[in-house]
């Protein structure tokens, strides 16, 4: 880790000089295993090896179902029941990919409120958090495009609805929907770019993540305390961290094993909890579903792009300014990217000196009621519009108006009003606060 002094790998039989001076392989990997950690870390800093084994799994499950699937909307659904009957395992193939997909979305959703409460995007990690959010949004373009390939009913739905958000773009909108789905409409066109792309996009991911362990391998890891590790001294350094390996490498296979347990025993005995019915049923465009859903990591943002219909006052002021260029879809569609584009800022909206919220008595308040938000914003996201006696869509605004809230008001504001507590000097400090009694 550039800045913090550590031991380094030394060769020492001839074969290992000859291959060090050739290939340095074996210092890149012991570099990265004895990376000087914080010793302060939690249970919350285990969702890196949950995703790098979610990648992992997405990747070979995923080549191997790609040698059975038919990527042609004659055979594309067919072949998926062929996967699923005559393939010898191929039902627990198409179930691990499936279901790696939720666990994968849900630690990643972990991962990243972690990071906005203990303030892992501040400086000097505001590279790394920007890497983390590209690869959040290749992650929702291949889950996306996987959700298609199926070709069931609520794949070809869901395929139309969002690419129809495309559409709504004034100008160029009906031109970018139709390069994307190769046509008019979805149909064998789309489903091949779909499944070409959803194949390609895991290896980028891959890259990026090499990219992201880079970038904190670069500024050091964030931790708790939101203090930074001491470089004056090897010692100095050596008070505040504990080597990667084995501490934290067996505490992160624990948790991960732990988290398998539930992960296969749904796999082995729901597979179907978190998916939908329709999908079993062969894609037909003439017969629309009662009610169109995406994947419930989808569900927040899906809550936010209805949310804005042209009962909405704010929508009907910024039709009337631009003329009706603007309608309630294309506000829609701006404000579900504007939510997550709120999060890419967020180094910059939060002015707040103090990095970690454990010492913010203001923002845990606020922060909480954002999870909470979140959570809501899913649930309203899983409604029918006319539910609750058609109150889900105000139900929708005030949860999206909370978080576009959040980020451009709260954050910003609490920087300047709040009263940080004290924090800890360094993290030697913070480390013997929590553990007095353990041995150095």
């Amino acid at each position: 880790m550039a800045g913090i002094p550590h031991d380094h790998y030394e060769p020492r039989t001839g074969f290992e000089k000859w291959l060090h001076a050739r290939l340095p392989i074996v210092a890149l990997a012991y570099d990265t295993l004895m990376i000087p950690t914080p010793r302060n870390l939690n249970w919350m800093w285990i969702w890196g090896i949950v995703l790098t084994f979610c990648l992992a799994l997405q990747i070979v499950t995923g080549i191997v179902l790609v040698m059975h699937y038919t990527p042609h909307v004659d055979m594309a659904f067919a072949s998926v029941e062929h996967i699923m009957r005559n393939v010898n395992g191929g039902w627990a193939i198409r179930y691990l990919h499936a279901n790696g997909a939720s666990l994968f979305f849900l630690a990643v959703y972990l991962h990243i409120f972690r990071g906005l409460y203990y303030g892992s995007y501040k400086a000097p990690r505001e590279v790394t958090w920007i890497i983390g959010m590209i690869i959040y949004l290749a992650m929702m373009a291949t889950a996306f495009m996987g959700y298609v390939l199926p070709w069931g009913q609520m794949s070809f739905w869901g395929a139309t609805v969002i690419t129809g958000l495309f559409g709504a773009i004034p100008g160029i909108g009906p031109d970018i929907q139709a390069w994307l789905l190769g046509g008019p409409a979805v149909d064998n066109p789309t489903l091949n770019r779909f499944f070409s792309l959803h194949y390609l996009l895991p290896f980028v991911i891959a890259a990026l993540v090499a990219v992201h362990i880079w970038a904190f391998h670069t500024t050091g890891n964030n931790n708790p305390a939101g203090v930074e590790v001491r470089r004056g001294s090897r010692e100095e350094a050596k008070k505040d961290t504990i080597p990667f390996w084995p501490y934290y490498v067996i505490k992160d296979l624990f948790a991960l094993a732990v988290i398998l347990v539930v992960f296969f025993a749904i796999v082995g005995f729901m597979p179907n909890l978190l998916g939908h019915p329709d999908n079993y049923i062969e894609a037909n465009p003439l017969a629309t579903p009662a009610h169109i859903v995406p994947e419930w990591y989808f569900l927040p943002f899906y809550a936010i792009l209805r949310a804005f219909t042209s009962d909405v006052w704010l929508v009907q002021i910024v039709q009337f300014l631009t003329f009706g260029i603007v309608d309630a879809k294309f506000f829609g569609v701006l404000a579900m990217f504007g939510a997550i584009a709120v999060m890419f800022l967020v180094p910059w909206l939060d002015t707040s000196s103090v990095r970690s919220g454990k010492y913010r008595p203001m923002f845990k308040w606020w922060f909480w009621l954002l999870a909470i938000d979140f959570v809501v914003l899913m649930w309203a996201g899983s409604m029918a519009p006319d539910a609750l006696d058609g109150w889900m869509p105000a139900i929708s605004l005030i949860a999206t108006a909370y978080w576009f809230t959040y980020f451009l008001i709260v954050l910003p504001l609490l920087g300047v009003i709040e009263k940080p507590l004290p924090q800890p000097a360094t993290i030697e400090e913070d480390f013997k606060a929590h553990y007095p009694h353990a041995a150095e």
